[in-house]
């Protein structure tokens, strides 16, 4: 009995000094929940992203604390000096003036072809025979006029020689060539078509057999001796180019030659999405090595110019435009649609419009500062 209250007595004593123990573990933890809790607070946001709108301008602007963001910067738009030299990418195609086709101006069939894809013709050379009765009907009417002519009286010349000119110009309408005309004996349905210029078949839809009607494209006749490049200027380059200027032009096929030539048109539109004008270049090709469809640079020896630019960090891209957020001052940051252009300069990107030289753009953490827009906006 004596020994089990003894071993009571120290059971007590033990859990008498435990609790102090267990206490300070207690606070310990509780100390620890606090801590970490306060250092939660200091690392959450303690702002809320708002728009505000300036009456004056019409803008909706971003108000939000630089400090607020860590990492974020600012940077200039700078102005630099251009080159003395444009250069853009084009396109080699046929010049259209160089560019014929042969038609067929009456129903009927096609009863010879003598040239195929990509054969070389002269002009006045015999191409496709074709087979109409409107041939016949109105060569017979040509003859016609040619016996009434002779047998008119004097009086009489000048109205069958308008009978002949009509007949004539009849068979000139229909196709025929004067010397296919004069040589005319007796009526035939029979006719050759000739080529209109020497140059390379690029394109043949006659068969043998075939039916034609009025308006159908038999061959189309094509010339590289002069072949143009259409290329892409930006606006701000327009200003330093002209009809008539010199220009280079190399090409993937031949990287090592350089081929000669002139700016023969400017467009009068420019493109709205791209901000861009075409222009037009003459480029001689004697031998014949620039194929319609090649890809070309073109490099234009100009005066030098001026370029806006800024940090390629500094643009958002979002859709298919380009956004940069202008400081307007006290916290103010507009939000504005921007255009770009190629830039040699590593981390800098040349803008086109939507900026003045002299304003500022954010910089660093320009993504983070876009999506406080959207969070104060509700757009996503």
């Amino acid at each position: 009995m004596i020994r089990g209250c003894k071993i009571i007595a120290a059971g007590c004593r033990a859990i008498r000094e435990a609790v102090p123990v267990l206490l300070a573990m207690l606070i310990t933890l509780a100390g620890c929940d606090n801590t970490s809790s306060s250092r939660a607070a200091i690392q959450t946001p303690s702002y809320v992203p708002e728009i505000v709108h300036q009456g004056s301008t019409g803008q909706d602007l971003l108000r939000i604390g630089g400090s607020q963001i860590p990492g974020m910067t600012e940077a200039d738009v700078r102005q630099v000096e251009l080159p003395g030299v444009i250069e853009a990418n084009g396109q080699i195609a046929y010049d259209e003036r160089n560019v014929a086709e042969i038609v067929s101006r009456v129903s009927g069939r096609i009863e010879t072809a003598r040239a195929v894809l990509w054969d070389y013709v002269r002009v006045g050379q015999p191409i496709v025979r074709l087979y109409s009765p409107d041939f016949m009907t109105a060569e017979a009417e040509y003859l016609g006029g040619l016996r009434t002519r002779d047998l008119s009286p004097t009086g009489q010349v000048k109205v069958a020689d308008a009978m002949v000119a009509a007949a004539r110009r009849k068979l000139e309408l229909l196709g025929m060539s004067p010397a296919d005309i004069a040589a005319i004996n007796t009526p035939s349905p029979y006719v050759w078509m000739r080529a209109p210029i020497s140059g390379t078949v690029v394109k043949n839809t006659a068969s043998i057999g075939g039916a034609v009607n009025p308006g159908d494209v038999l061959y189309v006749l094509g010339t590289t001796g002069v072949v143009w490049i259409t290329a892409d200027l930006y606006e701000d380059q327009l200003s330093r180019v002209r009809v008539g200027q010199q220009l280079e032009a190399v090409t993937t096929a031949y990287p090592g030659e350089v081929f000669h030539g002139i700016i023969a048109r400017v467009s009068p539109e420019i493109d709205p999405a791209t901000h861009t004008a075409k222009i037009r270049c003459e480029v001689r090709n004697p031998d014949g090595r620039l194929k319609p469809e090649m890809l070309a640079r073109v490099r234009i020896i100009t005066a030098p110019g001026a370029a806006l630019i800024v940090p390629q960090e500094a643009l958002v891209f979002e859709t298919n435009a380009y956004y940069v957020f202008v400081d307007h001052g006290n916290g103010l940051f507009e939000r504005r649609q921007v255009q770009i252009a190629a830039w040699h300069e590593s981390g800098m990107t040349r803008v086109t419009a939507g900026l003045s030289v002299g304003e500022k753009v954010v910089a660093g953490e320009s993504l983070q500062v876009n999506e406080l827009w959207h969070q104060a906006t509700g757009t996503s």
